[in-house]
This record gives C-alpha cells, sequence and structure tokens, in this order.
C-alpha cells in the first residue's frame, strides 16, 4: 500500500485490540511523511527499519507507530497517545528520543512538526 498522502510505500501492521487507537485491526505507517492510515490487510513481520534506522523494533514499534502517527491531531487523541507511548516506555524504549530522532532524520519528511509535538507530549507527560 502506498501512502495517499504523498505516494511514498508504508510499513503496514496488525494493530492489537488492547492497542486499537483506530478501531481498525491493521495500520499502515507511512515512511515518507509519517501519516497513519487505516490497511485493509497487515505485514506479519512489519520492518520499521524502512521508516527510519531510529525508529524501535519488537514489542515497542507498533505503539510507537500508532503514536506517532496520531501525533498530528494531538488534542483530540492525547489519551490515546499518552497510553501509546507508555507502552513504548514499558517496552523498554524512550519514545520521547524516538520523536527526536525522526524529528531529525533527512531521509523523513514529516507532515507533523515532530520537534513542536515533542515539546508537547514532554509537558503533557511532565
Amino acid at each position: 500500500m502506498d501512502c495517499p498522502d504523498c505516494g511514498a510505500a508504508t510499513v503496514a501492521f496488525a494493530v492489537p485490540d488492547e492497542l486499537d487507537a483506530l478501531d481498525e485491526s491493521a495500520a499502515a505507517l507511512c515512511t515518507r511523511c509519517l501519516a497513519l492510515h487505516a490497511a485493509e490487510k497487515s505485514d506479519p513481520n512489519p520492518d520499521f527499519t524502512a521508516v527510519s534506522d531510529g525508529f524501535p523494533t519488537g514489542a515497542a514499534a507498533v505503539p510507537m507507530a500508532l503514536a506517532v502517527g496520531l501525533l498530528d491531531s494531538l488534542v483530540l487523541h492525547r489519551e490515546t497517545v499518552e497510553t501509546l507511548l507508555e507502552r513504548v516506555e514499558q517496552a523498554g524504549t524512550d519514545p520521547l528520543l524516538v520523536i527526536d530522532r525522526l524529528a531529525n532524520d533527512p531521509t523523513l519528511d514529516p507532515k507533523t512538526d515532530l520537534a513542536t509535538r515533542r515539546r508537547q507530549v514532554a509537558q503533557l507527560r511532565g
């Protein structure tokens, strides 16, 4: 699936029931603009390094992908984003560091100002 926003490739993944932020069973994160979209099917072994080398793997990957995708609507999804970032931390990854790395990755062109969102998320969590 290509991103409907920018046409870049996406990483499709299953959304576990307990992380169901989209009311969908599968989602896709754009590898360029970081837009999050519902997907018809998921990759059984999603490769989030296709997004960025700074993206977490393992148990932190899916909640981080969902959180990054929802940052464009932080006001609407504040509680969900906070829950997702807690999951990322529980998996042993610093979500604010991931956002920093994504904001500074020259291969990405996020539709959301990640540096601003990172400050806002830090304030919310502070």
